[in-house]
């Protein structure tokens, strides 16, 4: 299920999502500001280095 939570002081929106496929699992972390309609997204392997990169978002 995705977690979405947003940056205290920027418009920043931060999601966290678990997708599962043929090979295993892939955890992607994903930042939006929808005024501007600008995301970036990126997919990990390791649920720690995604999490990491969901914290990191946050700060």
């Amino acid at each position: 299920m995705p977690k979405t939570e947003m940056h205290q002081t920027k418009k920043w929106e931060v999601s966290f999502a678990e997708i599962e496929n043929r090979r295993g699992k892939l955890f992607k972390v994903t930042r939006r500001l929808p005024a501007m309609a600008v995301a970036e997204t990126k997919v990990f392997r390791s649920k720690e280095q995604a999490l990491r990169q969901f914290n990191e978002w946050l700060e």
